[in-house]
């Protein structure tokens, strides 16, 4: 059994769900009847996701620089390496880097029974990322 693999290459993250310059690597994507998905995520400084929710929730655990998250309604929040973060089924949030450095965080979901692990909505305003 091989136990270690190389990291795969990077692809840009879809300027529809993405604010900046964002690269996603699939980790880890089992085959059916598995529908967990782990991503690393890279945001340069100032990059963001827009509004989105997941049907089962969203582990967020972040692995270099500092990540600014905000759940809908919530203040905009700061958190180091090292944190992690969980939204529940359905909450709409965001997440990104902060405005002076890069971040990176490993994501974890679940898809649903139609395969979407995310369902995406409008970009976050300049006003809603500086909180």
């Amino acid at each position: 059994m091989e136990m270690t693999k190389e990291l795969p290459e990077p692809k840009p993250g879809p300027a529809e769900w993405f604010t900046g310059s964002v690269e996603l690597a699939e980790l880890a994507s089992p085959d059916p009847p598995a529908r967990v998905r782990v991503l690393r995520v890279r945001f340069a400084q100032e990059a963001r996701t827009a509004w989105h929710t997941h049907p089962f929730g969203q582990v967020l655990h972040v692995v270099e620089g500092t990540a600014r998250v905000q759940r809908q309604d919530g203040p905009v929040t700061d958190v180091p390496a090292g944190g992690t973060v969980w939204f529940d089924p359905g909450e709409r949030h965001w997440h990104g880097a902060t405005p002076d450095a890069p971040m990176a965080h490993i994501a974890i979901q679940e898809a649903g029974p139609d395969g979407r692990s995310a369902d995406w909505a409008e970009h976050v305003t300049d006003a809603e990322y500086g909180g």
